[in-house]
């Protein structure tokens, strides 16, 4: 709550103390006693009253009558005509006297009621007053800049506390030499790019990448989110930008950063019925603001997204983003730096190996890695322990990428035996086949994903990209626990049902956008990517025939049912390691990677075919 408001209320709590006061003085003397008249006249007779005090009302001849008995008790009476009263009272004897009658109060009847009137006055014109500088100041302010202004010590990030982008920051070393030092690149005459685009998938640090270079230059650095800048009212997302670049100005040199740049930087002209006239006034005046007619000197606008595709092709061009670096997922030498990073305030066990978790954890970006360690500190915590050990690792790895398991969720025996035979065709595709796996875990513990069970592989490289016989191996994978099922049990169940999307997806970008089938040929007809907007399904074209996409239908399913077939033949070929694996499941629940290749050091103690990792352990 603001000052202002803390005001109103303190001006409302004010007047109602001021009438609440009002109406207890109003209720004074006011009160039935319960004593009568017919009591007081019988103790008089009695010879009970000691002294009587009359106390006449100011509308007399009203008043009350303070008894005092002789047995000390104190009553009082209200009375009519005080001076008949007087009469009675002094007629049988008793000591009695008359209070004067009482003052009209000058505060009561004359201040009370102006200190009232006054303070509801200024109740209300402050609460107006309020009002109208919040809201008039609002309107005034609406167009203006939201960007958050960091300067000098404020940003602490430097370059070398950004790990795991060793190229990325080599690039931008460049933009931090001009910041620091422009007059070498202006006598040779050179020209600064003007704005840098950060692409990348979530979570790979390009937001801690524009801090770590505003820090290192030592120069303002203005943060602002691209929805910041739409509003309900047209025109407010230009002027915004308007002001921000003339803010941007009285700072040169400076960094201007827009996280998520493609909530307003769209494609404008699509969409149902076309565009949206505030984001496309906005992206406009962008456009001249990064390269227009103004000069907008010692200005750098850096920008992040993962949706770079669907950006208007205007701010793309060379003058505005003149460079585009990818910020990608980290190698495993990457990955092991940023574990040591986010490991720095954890207290670690000996027996936690970095270098092993970099290994493990192909594909994870870093915001992926600092999760991981921050589970297993979870997990640490609540064993009520005061350093991580390899396990908290361990069991953090599993609840990332596979889900929590629910260990209390009650399941029946058949279906505990159809998901250990589901699991245990996984497994065995992946131990056998050379370009997927090795097998980390299997398990038949239900996961908060909604998975009876699991089989998590272990990548043991990084790879830049698929080959035709990797996608194949995949498909045949995931085909594994249906086969399983229908080998073992005569008889199939929905839990492969993800399975076979998994498959069947694998197998169309095969066909469709990586040209990888004999009949179809080189030609890509996935135009999925272009499909970024609202209504693309209602009015999308296809950019091929029918026929061709029933041809297309005829090779996915060639491909899913080759690899079906092969993927038979080799569980078919280790039914013995299909049932020790279902029931060693059965008993623990769960395995590692060395219990389930003890089972095929066991029936194969040599590899079968060159290549092979049969026997494998750890």
């Amino acid at each position: 709550m603001n000052k202002s408001g803390r005001s109103i209320y303190l001006y409302f709590v004010i007047i109602i103390c001021l009438l609440l006061f009002t109406v207890w003085v109003g209720t004074l003397r006011v009160t039935n006693s319960g004593y009568t008249r017919g009591e007081f006249e019988k103790q008089m007779e009695d010879n009970e009253v000691a002294v009587v005090t009359i106390c006449p009302n100011k509308d007399t001849p009203t008043g009350s009558l303070e008894v005092i008995l002789k047995n000390g008790e104190e009553r009082v009476l209200y009375v009519t005509d005080v001076t008949e009263m007087e009469s009675i009272v002094r007629a049988h004897g008793i000591d009695c006297s008359v209070e004067s009658v009482p003052e009209e109060s000058w505060f009561l009847n004359s201040v009370l009621p102006i200190l009232i009137v006054v303070v509801v006055c200024v109740f209300f014109f402050v609460m107006m007053n309020s009002q109208n500088s919040g809201g008039g100041g609002k309107m005034m302010n609406f167009g203006k800049s939201r960007a958050r202004l960091t300067v000098g010590a404020e940003n602490k990030i430097t370059l070398e506390e950004v790990a795991g982008l060793k190229e990325e920051k080599e690039e931008l070393q460049e933009i931090v030499e001009f910041l620091k030092e422009p007059g070498k690149f202006t006598k040779v005459g050179a020209r600064i790019p003007k704005g840098v685009l950060l692409e990348g998938a979530p979570g790979t640090g390009k937001t801690l990448l524009a801090k770590a270079i505003a820090g290192e230059a030592n120069v303002p650095f203005f943060s602002i989110s691209g929805s910041d800048f739409v509003e309900m009212f047209v025109g407010v997302g230009a002027s915004r930008v308007r002001d921000m670049f003339a803010e941007a100005k009285r700072h040169a040199p400076c960094i201007i950063f827009i996280d998520e740049i493609d909530a307003v930087a769209r494609r404008r002209g699509t969409g149902m019925g076309g565009g949206h006239d505030e984001r496309e006034q906005t992206l406009n005046q962008l456009l001249v603001e990064m390269d227009g007619f103004g000069v907008n000197e010692g200005i750098i606008v850096m920008a992040a997204t993962n949706r770079v595709d669907i950006l208007d092709p205007a701010i793309l061009r060379p003058g505005r983003f003149d460079r585009k670096i990818t910020v990608a997922s980290p190698d495993v030498r990457g990955r092991e730096d940023i574990l040591k990073v986010h490991a720095k305030n954890k207290p670690l066990g000996d027996d936690v190996d970095l270098q092993q978790i970099a290994q493990t954890t192909a594909g994870f970006t870093g915001a992926d890695l600092e999760n991981l360690l921050n589970e297993a500190a979870i997990n640490a915590a609540m064993d009520k322990r005061a350093f991580v050990r390899q396990e908290d690792i361990k069991k953090a790895f599993i609840k990332v990428g596979i889900g929590a398991e629910k260990k209390s969720r009650i399941i029946s025996e058949k279906e505990k035996k159809i998901t250990a035979y589901h699991e245990a065709g996984h497994a065995i595709l992946f131990h056998v086949l050379p370009d997927v796996g090795p097998v980390y875990t299997v398990s038949i513990i239900p996961t908060g994903l909604g998975a009876a069970g699991y089989t998590m592989p272990l990548p043991e490289k990084d790879e830049m990209f698929l080959t035709k016989g990797k996608m194949i191996e995949d498909i045949m994978v995931s085909l594994g626990g249906r086969i399983a099922e229908e080998i073992i049990f005569d008889d199939i169940t929905t839990g492969a049902s993800s399975d076979i999307k998994k498959a069947t997806q694998v197998a169309r970008r095969m066909v469709t956008r990586y040209g990888m089938s004999d009949n179809i040929g080189v030609i890509n007809y996935d135009d999925d990517d272009d499909e970024v907007f609202i209504g693309r399904d209602l009015a999308h074209a296809k950019n091929h025939s029918e026929l061709v996409s029933g041809e297309i239908d005829r090779e996915v399913k060639a491909i899913i049912d080759d690899c079906y077939q092969k993927a038979r033949e080799i569980i078919m070929k280790h039914e013995n390691v299909l049932h020790k694996c279902a029931e060693l499941l059965l008993v623990k629940e769960k395995i590692n990677r060395a219990e389930f290749e003890s089972l095929f050091d066991i029936y194969y103690p040599q590899p079968e075919e060159p290549g092979e990792r049969v026997g494998e352990t750890e």
